[in-house]
Parts: C-alpha cells; structure tokens; sequence
C-alpha cells in the first residue's frame, strides 16, 4: 500500500494529486493507494482518499503500508521515518501557491543527503523516482534530539551556575 500524505496546512498539492493519479490509470503504480488530500480542490480519481485523518486513522494506515509518498513538510516525512517507511518527498513550489516559499526544497536536499528519503525534486520525474524506488536502499533516520535536549540543559545549567 502507498500513503500519499499532504498535511493539514491550507496549502492545496493539486500536481501530486494529479501525477499520482495519471501513474494509477497508466498502472505503473500497482499497489493500493490511499490520500490524506488535506485542503487540495483535486478530487482523486483512482485511488481513495479523504481530506483529514484522525491520528488513529492515520497511526492504523502508516502501520500497514510500504511507502509513504509525501510533500516534503517535516512533520509527514519525520512520522513516516519513525514507522521506518520508505519515504518519496516532493516538494511543493511557491510558484504554484503551494506554499509561500521554496524552503521544502532545502528539505528534501539535506535529507536525501543524508540518505533516509528518496527526493523527487521535478514532479514530471515521479515515475522514474517511483519505479527506482524499489532499488534504492535507504538509510535508517537516528533522531538527535535526545542530544539536543542534553545540550540545552547544559547550557542552561552552566549559564545560571545550577
């Protein structure tokens, strides 16, 4: 199963609506597919979908599925890690009012640097970046924010001699 995730910003995805939904009918994705559509005005054709989930709905379909196929919002592409998926991240472009900057750019850049997200920086590049997807051997996300926190507290304690 594919979970396309979009967030629950105001901003709509319609392209990636789109794109997901011309690789359904072509049968290149094959595999189930299921979207988290938030405030897009797409309506998918091919695959189910609703606009918002529930975090039990959201928790019980991440559980299930293969890969998550996502805007490259932190919040879906962390989730998604932590579940230890396969993530595809696409950015959304300002250009066309899918968000009021390009920042999911640097996003999608710094974590395919890293190795654990499989960027797909051109939406007319979903399929290649799809079908490969399935060779590509990804790295396992370790958080450091444990570390952070341990930093901060230092800091705090030595600034204030504690």
């Amino acid at each position: 199963m594919i979970f396309v995730i979009l967030g629950t910003q105001k901003h709509q995805f319609d392209r990636l609506l789109k794109q997901i939904d011309i690789l359904v009918e072509k049968k290149v994705i094959r595999d189930e597919v299921f979207a988290q559509i938030g405030n897009s005005s797409y309506t998918p054709v091919n695959y189910g979908f609703k606009r918002f989930l529930s975090k039990l709905e959201f928790d019980e379909i991440i559980k299930k599925l293969s890969l998550v196929l996502t805007h490259a919002g932190t919040g879906s592409i962390m989730t998604a890690l932590k579940y230890e998926k396969i993530v595809i991240a696409v950015p959304r472009l300002s250009k066309y009012n899918e968000h009021v900057d390009d920042h999911q750019i640097q996003i999608i850049d710094q974590l395919g640097d890293m190795g654990v997200i499989i960027p797909c920086r051109e939406l007319e590049n979903l399929e290649e970046v799809y079908l490969n997807s399935q060779k590509d051997v990804l790295k396992k996300y370790v958080s450091n924010r444990d570390e952070m926190i341990d930093d901060i507290d230092k800091f705090i304690c030595d600034l204030f001699s504690l």
